[in-house]
């Protein structure tokens, strides 16, 4: 009996995918011949050809494609409350839902996906990844307190206006560019950040920055509150520069945010990864954690109700449930523990700073 070509497409698809998986088992395979050869100019090309426009095109496909799924979903419904369909028809639908999914992941891995799989930014800087201990784990807590205190302190001083989207998008290349005379290999350029369209379905959803691997932009919700918008942008750029796992982004925006010159920068960063840090210590050493959080000063203690009261105010039920899909998006792409990926940024400083005795 003759294979159709939409079996035949499925094959060959199928077999693609198989592929990709079998070649993303080694860590330093991918590390040496994807993530540092074949992806850095598939990347730069992407920036090159979408980032001059001022507006994210990402978004734009992005909310084509929902309004497409949403479409086939209303269709499939009323299909379901019509007379019943038969053999064929399921089949149908089935074999094109299955090419499709395949089409997908080939496409999503082959531009950015592999690098999920990469040895990464700690075999880049040669940290000796091991498990901390609480005594490790209190000293981070004390030294990033400083850091956020004295960082808090010195904005309130300068008194200057928190930047424009603009503004803050130049700062943050900026600050790329300092930490890229150390590391060469977290050059960025070309540029490609830009503001969220669907920012305000971020403020009810829980996402702060995103990275489309389609078109290479980066985007930063612009609507959260100010201070945090920096490290958000450097963490989004770190995507780009093909840094998959959320707690290697987290680190590697911590690189570029302490190399800025600017003093907000450095208190975005340090405000975030103090919360990843005394929240690892609450899960050892309760006490411990509470007793460092109350050293905040007054206006980083202002700055935290402000963005709980932001986040209280644009809670919904469809919050939970997309932090647990992502979860589960994680926990596959080789970060088990799911949504909390990022707290983990907390190792990666205290191997760096074991190394280079600074943070």
């Amino acid at each position: 009996m003759a294979i159709s070509r939409r079996k035949i497409k499925g094959i060959i698809l199928l077999s693609i995918c198989i592929i990709i998986h079998i070649y993303s088992a080694s860590e330093q395979r991918v590390e040496n011949g994807y993530s540092t050869r074949f992806y850095v100019p598939v990347s730069h090309f992407l920036r090159y050809i979408f980032g001059w426009l001022p507006f994210s095109l990402g978004d734009i496909l992005y909310g084509c494609f929902f309004i497409w799924l949403l479409s086939k979903l209303i269709k499939g419904v009323v299909f379901l409350f019509q007379k019943k369909k038969g053999k064929v028809f399921w089949k149908d639908k089935i074999e094109r839902a299955f090419l499709g999914l395949c089409i997908l992941y080939i496409i999503f891995n082959i531009l950015w996906g592999i690098n999920y799989n990469r040895e990464g930014i700690a075999k880049q800087l040669g940290l000796k990844m091991e498990l901390y201990n609480t005594a490790e784990l209190e000293s981070m807590n004390a030294m990033l307190l400083q850091k956020v205190n004295a960082s808090k302190q010195s904005i309130i001083n300068l008194q200057e206006p928190y930047p424009t989207n603009k503004q803050l998008f130049l700062m943050v290349q900026n600050a790329y560019k300092n930490i890229d005379e150390q590391y060469p290999f977290l050059e960025y350029k070309p540029v490609s950040l830009k503001s969220s369209i669907w920012g305000w379905i971020g403020n009810y959803s829980g996402f702060s920055g995103y990275y489309n691997p389609f078109t290479g932009e980066a985007q930063v919700n612009t609507s959260i509150p100010k201070f945090s918008q920096p490290y958000t942008a450097c963490h989004e750029v770190a995507h780009q520069l093909g840094y998959a796992k959320e707690m290697e982004a987290n680190f590697v925006g911590y690189l570029a945010a302490s190399a800025s010159s600017d003093t907000l920068f450095k208190y975005s960063v340090y405000l975030d990864l103090f919360t990843y840090a005394n929240r690892n210590l609450f899960a050892i050493d309760s006490v411990a954690a509470k007793n460092y959080s109350k050293q905040l000063s007054e206006p980083v203690l202002a700055d935290i109700k402000e963005w709980i009261a932001f986040s209280r105010s644009h809670q919904t039920p469809l919050e939970p449930v997309i932090r647990w899909l992502y979860g589960k998006y994680l926990e596959g792409n080789k970060q088990p523990q799911g949504i909390y990926s990022y707290d983990e940024v907390t190792g990666f400083l205290i191997a760096y700073y074991k190394k280079f005795g600074k943070i």
